[in-house]
């Protein structure tokens, strides 16, 4: 029985923005991404595109669930992942707004 690993991957595009993606075939997924016909596809007109970043997972459900999460990660937060700088990424998770219940002050009654 073959076990397959699914892959959450970035690539980098020409206009220096990211993609965010899931495959089971990682070498295919950006030969796919490099040579695709369909013009509707967000990396089309910005090949080259080149592969910054991996995670493999055995379960699809976990691979999909962090494509997700990274998908709706700010840019910083997908650079701290692609330089393995987790000191950074657990900074820039923390929520700065002054609504947060970190920022929240009681008033004195």
């Amino acid at each position: 029985m073959r076990i397959l690993n699914y892959f959450v991957y970035i690539v980098k595009c020409q206009d220096d923005s990211y993609y965010t993606g899931i495959t089971n075939n990682l070498d295919r997924r950006i030969f796919e991404h490099n040579t695709s016909k369909d013009s509707s596809a967000y990396t089309f007109d910005k090949r080259p595109v080149v592969l910054v970043f991996y995670e493999a997972f055995k379960d699809v459900h976990q691979a999909i669930a962090f494509e997700k999460k990274v998908k709706g990660w700010t840019r910083k937060k997908k650079e701290a992942l692609i330089e393995n700088n987790w000191d950074r990424l657990k900074d820039l998770a923390v929520c700065k707004n002054d609504t947060s219940h970190l920022n929240f002050k009681r008033s004195k009654e």
